[in-house]
């Protein structure tokens, strides 16, 4: 065998005939289930604050005197 059917017969086998947007579709569909996952992550962090307030509330009435008020408008 010389080089050039070496070439030929490596280049009949990569070649490839069928679509290739149905051969990558597994990165798209990878893609939006982390995006679903981290979506879901940061909707859960919705709305904290106020499902905590009356602690905040405690905590600002308890620590009162130990703000400075004192720069940016304070």
């Amino acid at each position: 065998m010389t080089l050039a059917t070496i070439i030929a017969i490596a280049a009949e086998e990569t070649e490839h005939t069928g679509n290739v947007a149905l051969e990558t579709i597994g990165y798209g569909l990878t893609a939006v289930v982390v995006f679903a996952a981290l979506a879901l992550v940061t909707l859960s962090y919705r709305n904290v604050a106020n499902r905590h307030s009356q602690k905040a509330e405690a905590y600002a009435k308890a620590h009162a005197n130990d703000v400075q008020q004192a720069g940016h408008g304070h």
